[in-house]
């Protein structure tokens, strides 16, 4: 294992990371969104909005948040280099992109003779230079590593070009030793499996989504193939997702299955969000709200700290 992590500021020994919030997003814009008349981004409001939440994030014990959106949905490289420079938290940013739904055209658009969807490697090649050459800045440059790579499913299960992505995702994986992340659409451990058959090793692949109602059963199957079980929508209360102490609940379960360290936790919080609602619950949630829940059900200060520390650390280290 390499001891370093991609952080926007450059490499970063594993070990200075402490606390992480693993599945974030820092500046959350809906494609398009930038363009719309009645939205107006202010990006001075934007930086002191989202510095304020790190720095409450960092007051409470936290290290580092994981921006985990991918390339198109508010990616700002030099926006979370000024903010890490500012608050002193580390950012970790991700390549990747998905469902197919929210592709751009180019994307979408055959590149083959027949027509036929992306295929893994372009997604793989596209990806992977964002971590060995750097991220894209449209149209002027490439700045920074993505330290993690990212894809969704969509809802109903994996299209042609979801499934050309997650293989993407997994070579991506292989060819530059960051971590890949598949957020499932219909069935965890398909997706899950589709991403293994390239050869990406288990405990380099997070899954998320898995506190959803509809992942029964899906978060001690993932576990048991080696992969890291992401209970990532922990604050939230809609009816789409279990509650805290379900989620409590569960991640004692698989404590007590001996999983403890598989389980990511993380509250898909938004720093700005323009164009949809977002998330606005704070990066520190799972220290001040959720730890409680689960110390109350038994696991102990050295459980909470492999979860919050050692996992996200392991699974963000190079390999």
């Amino acid at each position: 294992m390499s001891s370093t992590v991609h952080t926007v500021l450059g490499p970063v020994a594993a070990d200075e990371l402490g606390v992480v919030a693993l599945h974030e997003s820092l500046l959350s814009v809906v494609p398009g969104a930038e363009y719309a008349y009645d939205i107006e981004i202010d990006r001075a409001d934007v930086f002191e909005t989202i510095a304020a939440k790190l720095r409450a994030f960092k007051a409470a014990g936290g290290g580092t948040v994981v921006d985990s959106i991918g390339m198109f949905h508010g990616r700002d490289v030099r926006l979370y280099e000024n903010l890490s420079r500012a608050t002193g938290v580390h950012i970790v940013a991700s390549t990747g992109m998905g469902p197919e739904e929210q592709l751009g055209g180019y994307f979408l658009t055959p590149q083959t003779n027949p027509p036929t969807p992306w295929p893994a490697e372009k997604f793989a090649d596209l990806f992977g230079r964002e971590v060995t050459e750097g991220m894209v800045v449209p149209r002027v440059e490439r700045r920074g590593s993505a330290g993690f790579v990212t894809t969704t499913v969509t809802a109903g299960g994996p299209t042609l070009t979801d499934e050309s992505l997650l293989r993407g995702v997994a070579r991506t994986a292989i060819a530059t030793g960051v971590p890949a992340s598949i957020r499932f659409g219909a069935d965890a451990v398909a997706d899950l499996d589709v991403v293994l058959a390239e050869g990406v090793a288990a405990e380099r692949v997070l899954v998320g989504g898995l506190d959803r109602r509809d992942a029964v059963g899906a978060p001690q199957a993932v576990a048991e193939r080696g992969a890291y079980v992401g209970i990532d929508h922990v604050g939230s209360t809609d009816d789409a997702h279990l509650s805290d102490a379900e989620r409590a609940d569960l991640v004692a379960e698989l404590a007590a299955a001996g999983h403890a360290a598989r389980v990511i936790l993380s509250s898909s919080a938004t720093g700005a969000a323009f164009g949809h609602a977002g998330n606005d619950l704070p990066y520190e949630t799972v220290l001040t709200s959720f730890a409680p829940l689960l110390e109350a059900r038994g696991l102990t200060a050295s459980d909470v700290r492999t979860i919050v520390i050692d996992n996200p650390r392991d699974l963000l280290a190079g390999r």
